[in-house]
């Protein structure tokens, strides 16, 4: 069961980020970690706010797909509905939501996380699946607290997302 990967996968995000070099760094290390250990998750990625841009998410490192949503409005798709609202979004069939910004046809299901730093939100881990509803409370958990270990690196170093 993924549910018991998720503690192994934690301690070995917030070994890495304790000595990371730059946030960039911490996040290539998580694309690579999560698909690597949970085969349903299909794309993995992080989309940060623009400092220059405060309503544009610019995408950032990620693993699968190649999208053409490099730059989405906070008032666009699901990405944008998570930065908006501050809060968590799981779409469990992406084809019954209009706001989702289709990437890819095998996508079925899709799970928005915030990151924050210093109390407001910086960007969002972004999760697409192929299979229908395939995000649990517990994947939200544990999207929840990875996106709390970036966001306390960023607090901790100082270190914007264009480091």
């Amino acid at each position: 069961m993924s549910e018991n990967v998720f503690p192994l996968i934690l301690a070995e995000l917030k070994a890495f980020a304790s000595t990371a070099p730059s946030l960039t760094a911490v996040q290539e290390f998580l694309v690579e970690l999560i698909p690597a250990r949970l085969s349903y998750y299909n794309w993995t990625g992080f989309y940060m706010l623009d400092p220059e841009d405060a309503e544009t998410l610019v995408l950032g490192p990620f693993r699968g797909a190649p999208t053409e949503h490099v730059r989405i409005p906070v008032s666009q798709g699901i990405c944008g509905a998570a930065v908006a609202q501050d809060q968590t979004v799981i779409i469990d069939d992406v084809n019954s939501d209009p706001r989702y910004l289709a990437c890819s046809l095998e996508t079925r299901s899709e799970i928005v996380v915030p990151v924050h730093a210093h109390g407001k939100v910086i960007g969002e881990i972004d999760i697409d699946s192929h299979d229908l509803a395939a995000f649990t409370a517990a994947d939200r958990a544990f999207l929840e607290e990875c996106a709390k270990i970036v966001g306390s690196y960023v607090e901790r170093t100082g270190i914007s997302s264009k480091a």
